[in-house]
């Protein structure tokens, strides 16, 4: 499990050179109903052990949530189930808002 930041998905996400990742949102949905990145896949914490075989493991993979503490746990689950290229979003949507999209709601 590796470990990026905000501004460091923001250039990745605008290189086209560069497959782009699968955005793991697992946050709650009342949370996610108040802000999210745009092309981000909704499954809350507490499904993903139920739902993996929804997720690609070839693709790489961001896990994102609040501030990142929860989507550290499921990137570790991930990285524990075979998927070999997942990162966890430093900071969570709430960095992200910060310091890519000041126009996202936070919370």
């Amino acid at each position: 499990m590796q470990l990026i930041n905000a501004t460091e998905l923001a250039s990745w996400l605008e290189n086209d050179e560069r497959p782009n990742p699968i955005l793991l949102d697992v946050r709650e949905f009342s949370e996610v109903q108040l802000c999210q990145i745009s092309g981000s896949i909704h499954m809350t914490m507490n499904t993903v052990p139920t739902r993996l075989s929804e997720l690609d493991k070839e693709s790489p993979l961001v896990c994102i949530c609040h501030h990142g503490a929860r989507s550290m746990q499921v990137a570790h689950f991930l990285k524990q189930h075979g998927f070999e290229s997942v990162f966890n979003l430093t900071g969570g949507i709430h960095a992200w808002a910060m310091l890519v999209d000041p126009s996202m709601e936070t919370y």
